[in-house]
C-alpha cells in the first residue's frame, strides 16, 4: 500500500476509540501495557489494540462493554486475553497503524483491533484469517460484510457499527432561526449566518474526521442508487476516475477555509475531540464532528448543558451519515489460531453483542440485534435504518478510501490546492491499477 497510508497517524481508532477507551490509562502511574509474561499453564490468546484491560475502578463504558464480553468468553472457553497495546501521544509519534502493521506482518499477536485501511491493507497481502466460517458472521449486516471483505474473504468482523455524524447545537440553530442542513449550499448558509453574528468559526474540526464531508457528496448517489457495484467496478478498472467523485467535497472544504468557517492551521494538528470539543461543549461553535459513540461518552459529548442532536452530513441527498467500520481480524499465521477464533466467535455472537450494544448503546454489526439509542442520536439512526448511508471504508474498492482520504485532506489543510489533491487520487488509483 502507498506510503501515504502507511503514514496514517491514527486514523480512526485512535481518533474514535483509543478517545474513550484510553482516557483512565493516561492517568500518572497507570500502567500502559498490562501483558503478564509470568509462566502459566492458562491458555491465551493475545490482543493487540489501542486500549489496556482497565483499571477495575476506571469509569468508562466503552471498556466496560468490551471487556464484559472478553470476560464472558475468557469463562466460557477457558481461555485469558493478554493486551498488547500502543497509543500515540501526539501528531509526531509513530501512529498505531505503523506499529500494527509492522507487529502483523512479523505474526507477533492473534488478534488485531483494525482501522480501516488496515483491514485493507492486510487482507490484500493475505495476512488475516477468512473469518466467514465462524457463526458469528451468517448473522452480519451486508454494510459490515462489505466493508471488511477483501479478494472475497470477509476478513474483519467489528463490535460495533461506527457511524459518523454532525453534532450540533440545536439551541444556537434556533437563536438564529436556522432550520438544520441538508445539502452542502444550505450548510455554508448556516456558517455564514453563524459568522456574521460573531461566531468567528461556526466548524470545530481535527485532523481525522473532514473527510467524512467528501464522502457523503462524493458517495451520495454511488451508495444510494441501483448500480452501486457497477461504479465501484468502474472505479475498480480505472474506466471512471476516483477524482471526480473527489473534487465537489475538496471544493466544498477549500470554500469553508478560504471562507474561515474552518481553521485550517487547528485542525491539522488537533486531536479528535480535543481540539474542538472545549468550545463546542462551552457553547462556542455549534457544528463540530464526530462518531456516534461520542454522543454516549462523558469523555467526549455526552453531558452537553445544552440540546444536542447529531445529524448526517450534507450531500444531494440530504443528511448523510458516514459509515467506517474498524473491526478485529485475526493472522493469517496466528499462534493461537483456532482459540484466536473460538474467542472471536464468542465475543460476536449475538448473545454478546446484545450486551455490547445495550451497555453502549451503539448499532449492532447483527441484523438481530437491535438497542434504542438516545434521543440526540435518533435522526442518525432513522438514516441508517432506512439504509441511507455512504462508505467512508470499503475494502472492495482497491485504493483504500479512509485514510488515503484523511491524509489527502491534510494536503489541502497544509496549503495544497484542490487540483493537487486530485492529482493523488489520480496517482493512487494509477497505482492500483499497475498492482
Amino acid at each position: 500500500m502507498n506510503k501515504l497510508t502507511r503514514q496514517a497517524a491514527g486514523l480512526f481508532l485512535t481518533g474514535a476509540l483509543a478517545v474513550t477507551m484510553t482516557a483512565c490509562s493516561q492517568k500518572p502511574g497507570f500502567p500502559q501495557n498490562l501483558v503478564d509474561n509470568s509462566p502459566e499453564s492458562y491458555k491465551r490468546v493475545n490482543l493487540f489494540s489501542p486500549m489496556e484491560k482497565s483499571n477495575p475502578n476506571a469509569e468508562n463504558v466503552a471498556r466496560t462493554a468490551h471487556e464484559l464480553t472478553v470476560s464472558a468468553a475468557e469463562e466460557a472457553l477457558g481461555l485469558r486475553m493478554e493486551y498488547r497495546t500502543y497509543t500515540a501521544e501526539n501528531h509526531q509519534d509513530k501512529t498505531y497503524d505503523d506499529v500494527l502493521l509492522d507487529r502483523a506482518r512479523s505474526n507477533m499477536d492473534d488478534l488485531y483491533l483494525l482501522n480501516p485501511d488496515t483491514i485493507q491493507i492486510l487482507g490484500s497481502e493475505g495476512l488475516l484469517a477468512d473469518l466467514s466460517s465462524l457463526e458469528c458472521a451468517k448473522n452480519l449486516r451486508e454494510v459490515v460484510k462489505t466493508a471488511n471483505t477483501v479478494n472475497g474473504r470477509l476478513v474483519a468482523i467489528p463490535q460495533e457499527v461506527v457511524v459518523h455524524g454532525l453534532f450540533v447545537n440545536k439551541d444556537l440553530f434556533e437563536k438564529y432561526d436556522l432550520e438544520l442542513p441538508n445539502t452542502p449550499d444550505e450548510f455554508l448558509e448556516c456558517c455564514r449566518i453563524f459568522q456574521e453574528n460573531g461566531i468567528e468559526t461556526p466548524v470545530g474540526t481535527n485532523r481525522w474526521w473532514l473527510e467524512s464531508f467528501v464522502f457523503a457528496q462524493g458517495y451520495a448517489e454511488l451508495y444510494n442508487g441501483d448500480n452501486t457495484q457497477a461504479q465501484i467496478d468502474s472505479l475498480n478498472s480505472g474506466e471512471t476516475r476516483l477524482s471526480d467523485y473527489m473534487r465537489p467535497g475538496f471544493e466544498f472544504l477549500q470554500e469553508m477555509i478560504d471562507k474561515g468557517y474552518i481553521d485550517a492551521q487547528k485542525a491539522y494538528v488537533s486531536e479528535a475531540i480535543e481540539g474542538e470539543g472545549p468550545d463546542f461543549l462551552a457553547g462556542k461553535t455549534p457544528i463540530v464532528m464526530a462518531y456516534w459513540g461520542a454522543a454516549n461518552s462523558e469523555t467526549a459529548y455526552g453531558k452537553p448543558n445544552f440540546h444536542m442532536q447529531v445529524i448526517g452530513f450534507p450531500s444531494s441527498l440530504g443528511q448523510m451519515p458516514v459509515v467506517s467500520n474498524t473491526g478485529y481480524g485475526i493472522g493469517t499465521n496466528a499462534e493461537h489460531l483456532e482459540d484466536a477464533k473460538a474467542m472471536l466467535d464468542f465475543m460476536l455472537s449475538d448473545e454478546m453483542l446484545l450486551l455490547y450494544s445495550q451497555t453502549n448503546q451503539v448499532i449492532s454489526p447483527s441484523k438481530n440485534v437491535e438497542v434504542d439509542c438516545i434521543d440526540a442520536l435518533k435522526p442518525l439512526n432513522d438514516r441508517i435504518n432506512e439504509g441511507i448511508y455512504v462508505l467512508g471504508s470499503n475494502a472492495g474498492m482497491n485504493v483504500e478510501q479512509w485514510g488515503n482520504t484523511c491524509l489527502i485532506v491534510r494536503m489541502l489543510l497544509n496549503g495544497a490546492s484542490v487540483d493537487e489533491c486530485m492529482a493523488e487520487f489520480d496517482r493512487l488509483q494509477t497505482e492500483s491499477l499497475n498492482r
